[in-house]
């Protein structure tokens, strides 16, 4: 399953802690990240993530190109909601290519802990669910 994994500057720690907890679930899965992202998440959990450029440069259009294309199966973005974001609407049409696609997308880690225990435990297979 290929895996989204985005966090803002004040999220990237509880990211790095949601993936440290859950490492032994992330490495039988295929990883991607905004740049930072995937930088703090691979130094501090020695999982590979194939990393793009910073959200903000366009890492979020590159990861929604990959949801566009059919190449993404779950995204995990720790978003700030206090802060404002200069790059809000490559956010927002990232979180609409999840809708329109049927991806699964957690923008906290109440909603990830739920998403990565399903996966876990093979309870839930969105992917047959969305085609029907």
């Amino acid at each position: 399953m290929n895996i989204a994994l985005i966090a803002h500057d004040r999220k990237k720690e509880m990211l790095t802690n949601f993936c440290v907890a859950y490492k032994n679930v992330f490495e039988n899965h295929k990883l991607y990240a905004t740049g930072t992202t995937g930088k703090v998440v691979s130094e501090a959990t020695g999982l590979k993530t194939n990393r793009f450029l910073s959200g903000p440069l366009g890492g979020d259009q590159q990861i929604g190109a990959l949801i566009a294309e059919d190449k993404m199966d779950l995204v995990l973005f720790f978003r700030d909601p206090l802060l404002a974001q200069p790059h809000e609407p490559d956010i927002t049409a990232l979180l609409r290519l999840c809708d329109v696609h049927n991806i699964p997308v957690a923008t906290n880690i109440a909603t990830a802990e739920v998403l990565i225990t399903g996966l876990k435990e093979g309870l839930i297979d969105w992917r047959k669910l969305s085609k029907k």
